[in-house]
């Protein structure tokens, strides 16, 4: 990593003999758009750790841990599917939930069908793709999402 950003640093002062007007304007664009993004990402981030806060642990274990496996995989993936949340919020809280014990082939139904299942968005899907497709798209990912879940469970060994 270090190398990487030596390398950056070392191109962008290029940039900058080469044409500072440019590389000036191309900082000052990225610096804006990183503080446009840095804002909800933190307001995502205060907001999912109220709600795991206030959501007892003894829940999330009931729910997603303690039960029948496929069950709790079941579970998870109706859950991710239901919810709306970017990637960069799911995959900390993804995190967050393996320290609590939840299982790799849960977490990993939970992570997938947010990414792939998207039950908030169909009306907007529905306007642009059509009825069938979006269903057609919305069913097809959510048994992708099963499969990566199973798979996920017999790579970690939790299935077989």
């Amino acid at each position: 990593m270090p190398f990487l950003y030596s390398l950056t640093a070392f191109l962008v002062l290029v940039s900058l003999f080469r044409s500072s007007e440019k590389t000036l304007s191309a900082l000052r664009m990225t610096v804006k758009k990183i503080l446009r993004f840095f804002l909800p990402f933190i307001i995502m981030l205060v907001m999912v750790s109220i709600i795991l806060s206030v959501i007892p642990e003894r829940l999330i274990t009931r729910y997603l841990v303690e039960g029948n496996r496929f069950a709790d995989v079941l579970i998870a993936s109706l859950l991710g599917s239901v919810t709306m949340m970017p990637g960069f919020i799911a995959f900390p809280l993804a995190g967050i939930l393996l320290k609590k014990g939840v299982p790799y082939m849960v977490l990993s139904a939970l992570t997938t069908t947010l990414m792939m299942v998207g039950v908030l968005t169909y009306p907007v899907e529905k306007e642009y793709f059509g009825m069938k497709v979006t269903i057609l798209r919305n069913v097809i990912s959510f048994f992708i999402a099963l499969a990566v879940a199973f798979m996920t469970g017999v790579f970690f060994g939790e299935v077989l």
